[in-house]
């Protein structure tokens, strides 16, 4: 890479090249890969637990100081309550890895304060480093990347991710699916949420959107896609969507776009009714639960990073059905009117418009009184 990087893009560049190393090894052989299942259709080899454990390696080495939070370990590692945290997803695809379909990365981002100001994919497959520090522009290896010029969802490329986990909404989806299908030029779905937001940035896709997602899927992603000129929220079109669980991602003429087709079905909304139920004991508070509930999970990333300030106002859940009644103006009840009242109102109102005689003023003359 021609230019200076940042130190600790440097240093994410280097864990992210060293676990790229160890995922292009085992794919040599994939039938000796020890594969487990975390959940049904959620699987994590030995390949991930090693990558991850190379990234964490390589990361407090160089900042000790520094928090953790990774796909495999969540929190067990690092400081606790630094205001530094890397997000790590060390094999995001792990299903395409294990059946050598090569669509798969490695995502490092750094989160400061809550903001990710540092972030890199590494696709191993192709040698392909995507990288990006906050505020200096996003890169794949020494090119600029700059998200398409699209301006009609109707000519547009539209990345997506398939639910896949038991207790996803799968109708949900579906709907979802149809209204985006019809509106735009194809869909697509590689099958890494990482690699799909950098499809973005490099104006591969014009657009992208997925729900069941958790931080480390799209830390990384995220600042590639804003730092390409790209805009990125959850399916209202906040800026608060890493821990939601929806993303939908695109240049900016097709995000607007994608918008206003998905708002409809965001989870945002339905967490204002549902409430916030307690978090279980633990150093992970819950963030890497499956069945983990958006509202939940955006809870426990607030109170693990700290106090922030929150500007997003969730939407009220309302059904179409209730909305348009909500909307829709109140009717009086009907007045019957004969024709005998009608013709007394215009009597009186011809009565009231009638004015006096004005008194004559006396002359000369007339007899006094």
């Amino acid at each position: 890479m021609s230019q200076a990087l940042h130190p600790m893009l440097n240093i994410a560049v280097k864990a992210a090249r060293s676990a790229g190393a160890i995922i292009n090894r085992a794919s040599m052989d994939l039938d000796l890969l020890k594969v487990n299942t975390k959940a049904p259709n959620d699987y994590v080899t030995e390949v991930d637990h090693k990558a991850e454990a190379i990234i964490i390696e390589i990361l407090l080495g160089a900042y000790p100081g520094h928090g953790i939070l990774a796909e495999e370990s969540g929190r067990a590692h690092g400081a606790k309550h630094s205001e530094y945290v890397w997000i790590i997803d060390p094999l995001d695809g792990t299903t395409n890895f294990i059946h050598g379909f090569p669509v798969y990365a490695v995502s490092i981002a750094l989160a400061v304060r809550g903001q990710v100001q540092q972030a890199v994919v590494y696709d191993p497959t192709r040698n392909d480093l995507f990288y990006a520090s906050k505020g200096r522009g996003a890169f794949l290896n020494d090119k600029r990347l700059r998200v398409s010029k699209r301006t009609r969802l109707a000519d547009s490329l539209i990345g997506t991710g398939f639910p896949f986990r038991k207790g996803d909404n799968f109708k949900r989806y579906l709907q979802m699916f149809e209204a985006v299908m019809q509106s735009c030029a194809g869909l697509r779905r590689p099958g890494s949420a990482a690699l799909d937001l950098c499809y973005v940035a490099a104006g591969y896709t014009d657009g992208f959107f997925e729900t069941g997602l958790s931080p480390w899927d799209i830390a990384a992603g995220s600042l590639l896609v804003t730092e390409a000129g790209g805009l990125i929220g959850n399916f209202t079109g906040d800026a608060d969507f890493l821990y939601q669980r929806e993303v939908v991602a695109g240049c900016p003429k097709v995000y607007g776009q994608l918008v206003a087709l998905l708002s409809p079905y965001t989870h945002v909304i339905a967490a204002v009714a549902a409430g916030l139920e307690e978090q279980p004991a633990g150093p992970d508070a819950g963030l890497l639960t499956p069945e983990l509930t958006p509202e939940t999970a955006l809870l426990a990333g607030m109170q693990a990073a700290g106090p922030t300030e929150v500007h997003a106002e969730p939407a009220i859940a309302t059904s179409p059905a209730k909305a348009d009644a909500l909307t829709a103006p109140v009717r009086k009840p009907a007045v019957r009117i004969s024709k005998e009242s009608m013709a007394r109102e215009k009597q009186a109102a011809a009565d009231a418009d009638r004015k006096p005689p004005r008194p004559r003023a006396p002359r000369a003359g007339d007899a006094p009184f």
